[in-house]
């Protein structure tokens, strides 16, 4: 599976007590190939998880890739931001936005799904998602 990480999907890997954590362990067994993902949600999962330690692992063990250069899509990220002003994206939320566009085979894991069926890549275009079952 080609996809990309969002900061709920790492935390609810990392966290056993997350209500997310069966779904996402289970999804990780099946990854053939690392998660992209960007410093924001690694940044954004540190911060949720109480250790920059724990995402750091996930890189270094090849779970997780950071594939975004922040300093070349500035432009795209202001956008972005003006676009979804009234829905008050973080910039973790931003770069994935972004991320698919780059990354258009990717599907973006995540738990929040409501967020991201509102967000556009490309403008117009639906961003694919993987999220998990609701309960």
């Amino acid at each position: 599976m080609k996809g990309i990480a969002d900061t709920g999907f790492i935390v609810a890997f990392r966290n056993r007590d997350d209500q997310y954590h069966p779904w996402a362990v289970e999804l990780a067994r099946g990854l053939d190939e690392p998660l992209l993902t960007c410093e924001s949600v690694l940044s954004e999962a540190a911060f949720h998880l109480g250790s920059s330690g724990a995402g750091l692992d996930l890189v270094a063990a090849g779970m997780l890739e950071v594939a975004f250069e922040f300093g070349q899509n500035i432009e795209q990220l202001r956008e972005l931001a003006v676009r979804y002003a009234d829905r008050g994206p973080d910039l973790a939320d931003l770069c994935l936005i972004r991320m698919s566009e780059l990354f258009p085979r990717h599907v973006v894991v995540t738990v929040d799904g409501e967020d991201f069926r509102v967000y556009r890549r490309n403008k117009r275009d639906a961003i694919p998602l993987l999220c998990p079952p609701k309960r």
